[in-house]
């Protein structure tokens, strides 16, 4: 009897490439699949590249059990405002909240740039004549005149989706569902989002935001996931597909559509759970990753395996009140487009050139000299091309735009090579620091784990420059997103706003709100199908001492399911809150009166894939270059080997310059760094000491 084989794919889209990382768990055999990406329309190449996938491999897609997809559509939609148009209800007297929010300028020392647009038309917010108090009591019920106008007017305006935010619905919900039943009846197609659901916790002009960006994305997400949902199943009718979260978690179809705000920072937030898989090989517990892609760079800080959380994130300029791993981003990436400024000065991004017409050298239109164009220039990449040759790049098209924007500076065609890299690794530099200087972290404690396409051509100078002594390059940094997709958790979020002020009698209460808690966990556990054996809880308590405005979080340890959430003591918290205002603050005051505003419980559904990159390895392995060409690096050329990573001997050392190539990516081994192979199947390169 043969061999039953049960695939796990994970699939990431992005702005150049659309990645594929499968695996095969009973054989552990690992195909790594890489295509253009469509813009227009981003299933296209999801389906395309899972066909090309399965023929290039011969996978049957029968054999595929489990599909991940990290998604752009919703990040995609609030950046170019391509959403559905959206109706608000609200309570009486808060009509113009998304106007007002915040007394705070965008940016500090620009008096012109002002807040953008509401999503929400004035004259499509209903007012809403109701209320309960600050302690969920009922004080005045739902009053129905607005439903005289509601369908004429929603009908008339081509309105896809509502948003329904009160104030405190957080605390009692009733009044939103009472509405949202009376427009299931008025409307029944159409999509409605309740901020008693979408994110219920105090402060409503966050919560109201997240609300009206969730109905904002619901059209979209559905016909994207539905067209996904059709495609995937008409070659897999078994293939449980997950979607990605910005919370680090896969969540299901059903649930990405009611709440596709979720997803606005997935495709980051996988690069960041891959990273720490891939560390946890090379036994590295402090790293900050850099995720380089076609358009833009994504870092990251991760302490002792832990993914840093915030709940308090902007998206296309708009406040998002949602769980999201804490990542920073610049644009900077291959795609990046060199030009020349009003000064005369050499810029590099935020522009990009995209997939289509991409860098000059891809070939298809481009013109414009970029990151990716300087690097063939260098001859830090290959003429034969990406993929493995099966994409071309045409270095006489990249000279060209390099010695046009050469011409414009008045400066050498090599100088204004260098000068892009130089600029480029000067932008990470900068959003590493946002991470780790400007949040009390020294850099020169952790690793530098670089990924994505562009990642790794970039990545010693970057460490170089800030200090930090070691890369790490994981086996297969061009698709680590696509891979973090498959050793990711199931994940649900539930918050409840508590305000307690911790004292002798306030343990009861809080254990109260946790049982609470923990029951609705128990019901998502059941309905997910997660076995017993899989389920974990985390605790999280957003705490500040009485008077502070803002809120510190503090954790405590994931925990069995079974055996539910333990505080042992109201001491035990304080003592966690003071750890944590020194850590932020400097300082902390032990007399001064400490409140939990909110208590948050994260469920778990353990993912148990071990994945082995050993099925991307060669037969035969020999620390031999298959090459020598001439490359520049600080202005001198050396006469660089070029290394197939896959033929990579184990614990023996290369010495830089050098490059080594491999299907997604080329790293970059700069001079006087020291590069080799471990048992873990990472590149780890010494770059200072």
């Amino acid at each position: 009897m043969g061999l039953v084989m049960q695939w796990h794919v994970g699939v990431d889209v992005g702005g150049t490439f659309t990645d594929f990382f499968a695996y095969e768990a009973e054989s552990k055999l690992v195909r790594l699949y890489k295509r253009p990406s469509t813009p227009h329309n981003p299933a296209e190449a999801i389906v395309l590249g899972f066909d090309e996938l399965c023929a290039e491999f011969k996978i049957d897609a029968e054999e595929v059990v489990a599909f991940a997809h990290g998604t752009t559509v919703a990040t995609n939609a609030l950046i170019q405002r391509r959403g559905a148009k959206v109706a608000m209800l609200t309570t009486k007297g808060f009509r113009d909240l998304l106007e007002i929010g915040r007394q705070m300028r965008p940016h500090m020392y620009s008096l012109q740039k002002g807040n953008p647009p509401a999503l929400v038309p004035r004259d499509l917010v209903w007012e809403v004549d109701e209320r309960i108090t600050a302690d969920g009591k009922v004080v005045r019920p739902v009053d129905r005149t607005w439903l005289a106008d509601f369908k004429d007017k929603i009908e008339k305006n081509n309105v896809k989706a509502v948003a329904v935010g009160f104030i405190f619905s957080y605390l009692n919900s009733a009044h939103e569902r009472e509405v949202a039943k009376a427009i299931a009846e008025a409307c029944p197609e159409l999509m409605v989002s309740l901020s008693s659901e979408v994110q219920p916790e105090f402060r409503e002009y966050e919560r109201l935001s997240t609300t009206v960006l969730n109905a904002y994305l619901q059209p979209v997400l559905k016909t994207y996931l539905d067209h996904l949902e059709r495609e995937i199943a008409a070659r897999a009718q078994q293939l449980e597909v997950g979607i990605y979260q910005s919370s680090g978690g896969l969540m299901s179809l059903s649930a990405a559509r009611n709440f596709p705000v979720r997803t606005a920072l997935s495709g980051p937030a996988a690069g960041a759970v891959g990273a720490m898989y891939a560390a946890s090989a090379s036994a590295r517990r402090k790293i900050i990753t850099v995720d380089m892609g076609g358009t833009s760079t994504d870092v990251a800080l991760i302490n002792t395996n832990e993914l840093a959380i915030s709940y308090e994130r902007t998206v296309a300029d708009f406040p998002v009140r949602m769980p999201s791993v804490d990542i920073h981003t610049v644009g900077a990436g291959g795609g990046s487009i060199a030009w020349v400024d009003l000064d005369g000065l050499l810029k590099v991004g935020p522009y990009s050139a995209g997939a289509v017409p991409g860098p000059a050298c891809y070939g298809r239109g481009g013109a414009e000299a970029t990151v990716t164009d300087a690097n063939i220039f260098l001859g830090r990449l290959s003429d034969s091309g990406l993929l493995n040759g099966r994409m071309t790049l045409e270095r006489g098209l990249a000279e060209k735009a390099i010695s046009e924007l050469a011409d414009k500076l008045g400066l050498g065609a090599g100088q204004t090579a260098l000068g892009i890299i130089g600029i480029v690794a000067a932008n990470m530099v900068r959003a590493i620091r946002v991470i780790s200087v400007e949040c009390g972290h020294d850099p020169r404690e952790y690793s530098l784990l670089a990924f994505g396409g562009a990642g790794p051509l970039h990545a010693c100078e970057v460490a170089r420059a800030i200090g930090i002594p070691e890369v790490i390059i994981p086996a297969s940094p061009g698709i680590l997103c696509a891979q973090g997709l498959l050793v990711s958790d199931q994940k649900e979020d539930f918050v409840r706003t508590l305000k307690i002020t911790l004292g002798a009698d306030s343990l009861a209460k809080i254990s109260d709100e946790l049982e609470q808690l923990e029951a609705r966990a128990q019901v998502w556990f059941e309905r997910e199908k997660i076995e017993a054996d899989r389920r974990y809880l985390l605790a999280r308590f957003d705490m500040r001492h009485k008077g502070q405005n803002f809120e510190l979080p503090v954790t405590l340890p994931r925990r069995p399911a079974a055996e539910g959430i333990l505080i042992d003591s109201i001491d035990m918290l304080v003592s966690a809150f003071h750890e944590s205002h020194e850590r932020s603050y400097g300082f902390h005051h032990a007399a001064d009166p400490i409140e939990i505003v909110n208590l948050r419980v994260t469920c778990i559904g353990r993912r148990e894939l071990a994945i082995s990159d050993d099925g991307a390895r060669a037969d035969w392995a020999e620390n031999a270059p298959y090459e020598i060409r001439p490359v520049i690096f600080d202005g001198s050329t050396y006469d660089t080997p070029i290394f197939d990573r896959q033929t990579l001997v184990t614990d023996v050392e290369i010495a830089g310059p050098a490059i080594i190539t491999q299907l997604d990516t080329t790293i970059i081994v700069t001079p006087g760094a020291r590069a080799r192979q471990d048992e873990g199947g990472n590149l780890l390169i010494k770059v200072i000491g």
